[in-house]
C-alpha cells in the first residue's frame, strides 16, 4: 500500500513559512537602512543640486529634459516593478532637481507616471505579471514570459510615444495640470 501523507501540516511547511518571513524581514531591514543612510548622508540633496546645476550649465531644459525623464522612468521601471518603490527612490532626487530648474513637483510626478505606467506590462518584475501569464495560458498553452513581453512590446512603445506626444502638446500649450497645479514654479 502506497504511503499517504497525513492531513496535518509537516514541520517542513512551517520551516518554509518561517524562512520566507525571515527573508522578508531581512529585506525590509536592508531597505530601511538604505533609506536611513540616504537621508543621513544628504545624498539626495547633493545629487539634486549638482544635477540642477549640470542641467542649467548644459542648457538641457524644456521639453527635451522632461521627455528624457519620461524615458528614464520607463527604463528604471523595467528593473523596479513597484511604482511606489521606484518613486521612493527617484523622488528625493528628481523633485528637488526639477524644482531648482523651475518645474513643479506635480509635473515631476506626472512625467514619472507616464514613463512608469507605459512599461508595466513588459516588466517581469510587475507583481501581477505571473497572473497575466497564467490567464494568457488559458487561451494559448504555449504562452511564456518572453511571448507575453514580445506581444506587449509594440503596445508599450505605442503608449509611451503617444502619451509623450500628448504631454508635449500639453506642455507647449502651457495648460495647467489641474486646479491650482501649474507646470512651472512662480
Amino acid at each position: 500500500m502506497p504511503f499517504k501523507a497525513p492531513d496535518s501540516p509537516r514541520f517542513d511547511d512551517y520551516a518554509f513559512v518561517l524562512i520566507a518571513k525571515l527573508g522578508c524581514t531581512l529585506l525590509s531591514f536592508v531597505a530601511a537602512q538604505f533609506i536611513a543612510y540616504f537621508g543621513w548622508s544628504n545624498l539626495g540633496v547633493i545629487l539634486a543640486v549638482n544635477g540642477a546645476n549640470l542641467l542649467e550649465a548644459s542648457g538641457f531644459t524644456g521639453i527635451a529634459l522632461l521627455l528624457g525623464f519620461v524615458f528614464l522612468s520607463a527604463a528604471i521601471n523595467l528593473f523596479i516593478g513597484s511604482a511606489s518603490a521606484q518613486w521612493a527612490i527617484m523622488a528625493p532626487i528628481f523633485v528637488p532637481m526639477l524644482m531648482l530648474v523651475g518645474y513643479t513637483p506635480e509635473l515631476t510626478q506626472l512625467i514619472f507616471r507616464i514613463g512608469d505606467s507605459t512599461t508595466n506590462i513588459i516588466t517581469p518584475l510587475m507583481v501581477y505579471f505571473p497572473l497575466i501569464v497564467a490567464f494568457g495560458q488559458r487561451f494559448d498553452k504555449d504562452l511564456k514570459i518572453g511571448t507575453l513581453i514580445a506581444t506587449m512590446l509594440p503596445y508599450s512603445i505605442a503608449f509611451l510615444v503617444s502619451w509623450s506626444i500628448f504631454f508635449a502638446i500639453w506642455f507647449v500649450l502651457g495648460l495647467p495640470l489641474g486646479p491650482g497645479a501649474a507646470v512651472r514654479l512662480g
